[in-house]
């Protein structure tokens, strides 16, 4: 079973999140934390292809911080037939912005981004893979003032 599918069959049984960031020497963000949450899913089954939204709502902490701040996100998954799309709705379904396509590794060791994504001079890659309690989905995010590492860690229900 590749990983495609195998991630499509997780997309809807997803209900909780972690993560954590971690700022790289050359960065000048400063975004270290750590941050949890709850995913509310919904199915959107199109002429083209299937889409799941992860509605995500929960609280993050800078590291060396006790006050939590609240956070909220929606990402559209798309699945293609060689590939899974990711866009972030921050400013909704018709301005989504497309993070990246996520393909089969070479290696078969679960999912890559085909390409990166480019957002001014920052560059976003990604790895996901599948593992027994759901999938972690690990962003690199680098450019000139940025140097960022984030491990997602989505859990099934």
């Amino acid at each position: 079973m590749t990983s495609i599918i195998r991630v499509r069959a997780l997309l809807p049984t997803i209900s909780r999140l972690k993560f954590s960031s971690r700022s790289g020497t050359a960065s000048q963000c400063e975004w270290s934390g750590e941050g949890y949450g709850s995913v509310t899913v919904s199915e959107d089954d199109q002429v083209r292809c299937f889409h799941v939204r992860f509605h995500e709502e929960g609280h993050f902490a800078l590291a060396g911080q006790s006050r939590e701040v609240a956070f909220r996100n929606v990402y559209r998954w798309e699945l293609e037939e060689d590939r899974l799309r990711l866009f972030h709705e921050r400013r909704g379904r018709e301005a989504a912005v497309w993070l990246f396509d996520l393909i089969e590794a070479e290696d078969g060791s679960g999912l890559v981004a085909a390409a990166p994504h480019l957002c001014g001079e920052d560059r976003y890659t990604a790895r996901l893979a599948v593992n027994s309690d759901g999938f972690a989905l690990d962003w690199r995010i680098q450019g000139p003032r940025k140097d960022e590492s984030i491990a997602y860690r989505y859990f099934i229900r």
